[in-house]
């Protein structure tokens, strides 16, 4: 006990510390209140940490340069953004969680080049008047998709809510009981209608849906028909749905609007590359769908946006809902989505500058040059630390598109000599550049697919520290052992 006292008594105060030569170092990187902060909550943990002895345990003295080392990875930490970069080794392409669309360099540009100055965000250049901010997208989706008109407000469902909230508020909307999906994070179709303002009337069952259902269900009540894409899940077997091209004749028919959710947003057709067929937004268009809503963050590959196309007359109605203002789309997201709207203009040119579209149509013996790369890099680096080697694995689409498509892929796979898998993937995430894997059977999975080129040497820099530390944790008598 007497050496805990000893300790508790000779910890420097903050004085002391801010006058060593490192920590005045620190003063020119952060503001001192900052770096006073960081030191007082690093003696803190200190504290804690000696007094949680127990009375038979002999506590180590830390010395002064492991003090002021430890106070600087503090302070750094501390002033660390909440929001970073990480490397997504996962394979799952439209990761949810690590943001789903990586943006084209073109969008990054676009955002580099508005945010720092004033823009013509809400004015007519020409007039001088006041002008519309969908103004600078509008055309560009029209063009597109072959829309009459567009709007863009911030996610998919908030354009959704949009514009059922214009169209069909107090009154009733006709869906296919097998189309009520429930999107991430738990927000499911009949809620989001439900706070439009708009009285759900299911049809059909399950697995079949006719013409007849919807029909049968109208009445003076009845606003529109609605179709939800079913993106996220797949029902198989013995099925029947209503062909777009038949709901929008029957709404024609009888007087009422046609309203597709796409979801994921396709505007195009990938199946050349072994992907799945997904409609894309041109061919509901075509069909003569009235409005047609879709993400900007999913499939499209731009920033996360709920993008609005069809009949000019429904949409300038969304444009003066007041709803509009509380779901409107900002510049950066303005500019990050017209940038990569432009890409779109050659097929070829997206395809190899949009990460998404890039990272879906890889060929195999593209995907065996990185993992080589990859791996030969980590033998290198790792060493005798752990075996790496080259493997078959899938990849996913993600972002609740194409649920059931596995996509060949190729992994480069870790199994560590003599530290623990879990500990090694946790440490991966404690890096200052997280990077984000997998485990399976007994191994670390680093799928190349989804990691950029310039992020190997990232990788490569992340495992070297991960299993140092470990090593040292277990010298020490931690728990690293495998």
């Amino acid at each position: 006990m007497k050496d805990k006292n000893n300790l508790l008594s000779n910890i420097p105060s903050v004085d002391e510390l801010m006058r060593e030569k490192d920590i005045e170092r620190l003063t020119s990187a952060y503001h001192r209140a900052a770096v006073v902060e960081g030191i007082r909550e690093y003696l803190k943990d200190y504290r804690r940490l000696l007094l949680s002895l127990e009375e038979e345990e002999n506590p180590a003295e830390i010395s002064s340069p492991d003090m002021i080392k430890g106070i600087i990875e503090k302070v750094n930490d501390m002033m660390r953004n909440n929001l970073v970069n990480v490397v997504n080794a996962t394979g799952v392409v439209l990761h949810t969680n690590l943001g789903r669309s990586p943006l084209a360099e073109s969008a990054m540009n676009a955002i580099l080049d508005i945010a720092p100055r004033y823009s013509n965000l809400e004015m007519d250049l020409e007039s001088g008047d006041r002008g519309s901010r969908y103004s600078h997208v509008e055309e560009l989706i029209c063009r597109l998709t072959g829309a009459q008109a567009a709007m863009v407000v911030n996610n998919n469902a908030a354009a959704v809510m949009l514009v059922l909230s214009t169209m069909a508020k107090g009154r009733e909307v006709v869906v296919s009981r097998g189309q009520l999906v429930e999107i991430g994070g738990s927000f499911r179709v009949p809620d989001v209608m439900e706070q439009s303002g708009v009285t759900l009337v299911e049809i059909g069952t399950t697995n079949k849906t006719h013409v007849s259902d919807y029909e049968k269900a109208v009445n003076e009540n009845t606003a529109a028909f609605m179709k939800v894409h079913t993106s996220n899940y797949r029902i198989l077997g013995f099925t029947s749905q209503v062909e777009s091209e038949d709901m929008v004749a029957l709404g024609r028919r009888l007087g009422l609007p046609v309203i597709e959710d796409l979801g994921s947003g396709m505007l195009m057709d990938l199946t050349e590359f072994g992907l799945p067929y997904e409609p894309t937004v041109q061919k509901a268009i075509k069909a003569g769908m009235d409005v047609v809503t879709f993400s900007g963050d999913k499939m499209l590959g731009g920033p996360q946006a709920g993008i609005i196309a069809g009949s000019r007359k429904y949409i300038d109605s969304m444009k003066k809902n007041p709803l509009t203002r509380a779901v409107r789309i900002d510049k950066l997201t303005l500019a990050a989505l017209e940038g990569t709207l432009r890409l779109y203009s050659d097929r070829e040119l997206a395809l190899a500058q949009i990460p998404v579209l890039r990272m879906l149509t890889f060929n195999m013996e593209e995907l065996g040059k990185r993992a080589k790369r990859l791996s030969l890099r980590l033998r290198k680096t790792l060493g005798t630390m752990a075996d790496v080697n080259i493997a078959d694995e899938f990849s996913e689409v993600g972002g609740g598109s194409m649920p059931l498509h596995k996509m060949p892929t190729k992994a480069v796979l870790i199994k560590p000599d003599s530290v623990s898998l879990t500990e090694l993937e946790e440490m991966l995430r404690k890096y200052k550049t997280p990077v984000i894997a997998r485990i399976s059977r007994d191994r670390l999975i680093l799928d190349v697919r989804t990691i950029m080129d310039d992020e190997y040497e990232t990788v490569e820099g992340a495992l070297q520290w991960a299993f140092s530390a470990l090593s040292k944790s277990s010298a020490a008598g931690g728990s690293g052992k495998a």
